[in-house]
């Protein structure tokens, strides 16, 4: 298998431009926004939690079948793009319902239908980079996807938080650039990437399709303890980025909350990104395990650094920390899971890494009842809110507990 060119990297990842906007754009910036049009002030983390849990637990069932589903599936457009275009078509029903129809009710049929969509399209998609990259540019075509994720990440910081009022909280304006980037983003790839057709005479055999979904646990234990350590690192993220901008409301004080919050997503971003860059390269020269001890490290310094803020300019600086570590987390996470996954289920064991990423994601919106309870037993105090970055540090050093347990050469099965 050839290297790949810098123009064929961009286009085997431009979709994630768009998936990464969109995400990054609607749970830590539109959602929160949005839901205390519905919600009452005192009840905003619980209800928050409790919705992202019920859509992230759909993302952590649906994206490691869709994966395994792409990995035996046969038809002249190839394997992974012709769920990936479903995926995203009904991603637009689902935007829209959200952009367009008001009250709690359809807030929760437009995202909990969302995470269904996207996450048939998300599983195949992550297939794509272990099919066309060879081994030896593993690192670096890591590197350069998660650069592509974060680029989205800032763009949706800075701009989604400007684009939503925050006095009508009104997201149609950012949902329609949200519609419009998806769609160029995925238009890139789908037509971009060249998947190998199948031959005339195959066609996908639905009885040993469903063999796909069988996972034997026995097999590639250092896979698991990667999705395990995974999730406990990610899990002491989500829970600061799910409620920072009720946070800022209520601790920091701010004027306009979801710009803000896009602001602090930004600076944590744009040190990220930095990292992205190079973290692929020192993944590739001295090993992902050692540069995610590192990382673990640096994140771990970087959110109770947080916790001592005062202010946004305090905050802001020391996000920055917290961003650095997590660029080298991701990069290195990254490479390392393409590095275990066997090449003839990459899309299922890539896919799996999603119980991760979402189930940490959903365990981590549990916190929002847990963070009421904790404010309410001394207001003012906001110990809840101090709970959630001092948990957040210890999940993270938890995870190298588990980085031991993965061989440092598991070769690829």
């Amino acid at each position: 298998m050839k290297k790949l060119s810098l123009p064929q990297l961009f286009i085997l990842n431009a979709y994630w431009v768009g998936l990464s906007f969109m995400w990054n754009a609607l749970h830590p910036i539109i959602l929160p926004a949005v839901l205390l049009n519905y919600v009452p002030d005192e009840k905003k983390n619980t209800s928050l939690g409790l919705l992202t849990f019920a859509g992230l637990l759909i993302a952590m069932i649906v994206q490691p079948l869709s994966g395994a589903l792409s990995d035996g599936w046969k038809s002249r457009f190839g394997r992974r793009r012709p769920l990936i275009a479903l995926g995203t078509l009904f991603d637009f029903l689902f935007l829209s319902i959200l952009a367009w129809a008001g009250g709690l009710t359809w807030l929760f049929i437009g995202y909990i239908g969302l995470q269904l969509s996207s996450n048939i399209a998300h599983g195949p998609l992550q297939g794509l980079l272990p099919d066309r990259v060879p081994k030896v540019q593993l690192g670096v075509a890591s590197s350069f996807k998660t650069f592509m994720d974060m680029l989205a990440l800032m763009a949706a910081s800075l701009l989604a938080g400007r684009l939503l009022d925050s006095v009508s909280r009104d997201p149609i304006s950012v949902m329609l650039v949200v519609i419009g980037l998806l769609a160029i983003s995925a238009a890139i790839t789908i037509l971009g990437v060249r998947e190998e057709p199948a031959l005339t005479h195959e066609r996908t055999n639905w009885k040993t399709l469903f063999g796909q979904f069988h996972i034997d646990f026995k097999q590639n234990t250092s896979y698991w303890w990667l999705i395990a350590e995974r999730a406990l690192f990610l899990l002491g993220i989500y829970g600061v980025q799910a409620f920072a901008q009720y946070y800022l409301q209520d601790v920091i004080r701010v004027p306009d909350p979801p710009k803000q919050t896009g602001d602090l997503l930004a600076v944590l971003t744009g040190a990220l990104v930095v990292l992205v860059l190079i973290g692929g390269w020192l993944s590739d020269q001295y090993g992902a395990r050692r540069i995610l001890t590192i990382a673990t490290y640096v994140s771990a310094t970087g959110i109770l650094l947080m916790l001592l803020a005062t202010d946004m300019r305090g905050l802001l600086m020391f996000g920055a920390v917290l961003g650095a570590g997590i660029g080298l987390f991701l990069t290195s996470n990254w490479a390392l899971a393409n590095s275990l996954a066997p090449e003839t289920e990459a899309g299922k064991y890539l896919g799996l890494t999603n119980l991760a990423t979402a189930g940490s994601g959903a365990l981590a919106r549990l916190e929002g009842p847990a963070l009421d309870w904790l404010n309410s037993l001394s207001p003012g105090a906001w110990i809840g809110y101090k709970g959630l970055f001092i948990f957040g540090a210890l999940c993270m050093i938890a995870s190298l507990f588990l980085l031991k347990k993965i061989e440092a050469h598991t070769p690829r099965l």
